[in-house]
């Protein structure tokens, strides 16, 4: 809830007086060192989102919860995650809604899990597959750090995405692997008329596999590939420009909805 007071175990976003940001696990026995000084955990832990904390070099910190933009990229990774900017079109372009049921492969660091299962609602399930038995750990971890403990819509799996499928009606099947142009038969089976099917991917050649097995189904319609640009803006006083660095291309989204 914002802002309720810290507790132990949760995760905190510190931004100092230069606007560099640190994201900690709060934990009683805990200190953070960093240049301006040192910020005991405890001297957060029950003070209100919002608050400004003190290091003892006497410089100012304020304290935030991390947005899930902020936790995904700066939590310690395991495999890739999938940029907010990715993740944020997926849950809009594939529909994601509350009460959904989700079928996601692969899980990698629970980035794009994380936005599924905000997305769901406490009436949906996302049902997470992951091949790797160590990401799907890291994963859980990550995922439980953010928001407490593991979401109880969330269905972890381990192995393939097609064998799931198999026993599962979705509403919604998302791939983050590497041969997704594998996987379309078994969403087709497994998805509902009107149903979305997502993938990401890096390359040009892994889309046209992709797209070349979703034609070659005829049970596809709307279907669209498209990338996302994000470019942030430099704005002090009357100086307004474009930032020098931007968030390219990160990886290509493909859309397409399931026909009877």
């Amino acid at each position: 809830m914002a802002g309720a007071a810290f507790v132990e175990g949760e995760a905190c976003l510190l931004t100092d007086d230069r606007g560099k940001q640190y994201l900690l696990t709060l934990s009683g026995g805990k200190q953070f060192h960093y240049d301006r000084g040192v910020i005991p955990h405890t001297d957060i832990i029950g003070v209100p989102e919002g608050s400004t904390v003190m290091s003892s070099k006497e410089s100012r910190a304020v304290v935030l919860r991390p947005r899930l933009a902020d936790y995904v990229l700066k939590m310690k990774r395991g495999a890739a995650v999938m940029y907010p900017k990715d993740s944020a079109a997926i849950v809009a372009w594939a529909d994601i809604a509350p009460g959904d049921t989700v079928v996601e492969a692969g899980t990698g660091s629970g980035a794009l899990t994380l936005a599924l299962s905000r997305a769901v609602g406490i009436e949906g399930s996302v049902i997470t597959v992951e091949r790797r038995e160590d990401h799907q750990t890291h994963a859980r971890r990550l995922i439980a750090s953010f928001s407490g403990s593991v979401p109880a819509n969330i269905e972890f799996r381990e192995g393939d995405v097609e064998t799931v499928l198999a026993d599962v009606q979705a509403d919604r099947v998302i791939l983050d692997v590497p041969e997704p142009w594998s996987v379309v038969v078994p969403a087709v089976d497994a998805l509902s008329g009107g149903g979305t099917f997502a993938s990401y991917l890096p390359t040009v050649p892994q889309v046209q596999q992709l797209r070349d097995a979703m034609d070659r189904s005829r049970v596809f319609v709307d279907v669209d590939t498209f990338e996302i640009l994000m470019r942030s803006w430099a704005m002090s006083g009357r100086s307004v420009r474009p930032e020098h660095r931007m968030v390219g291309h990160t990886g290509f989204i493909t859309v397409g909805r399931r026909i009877l």
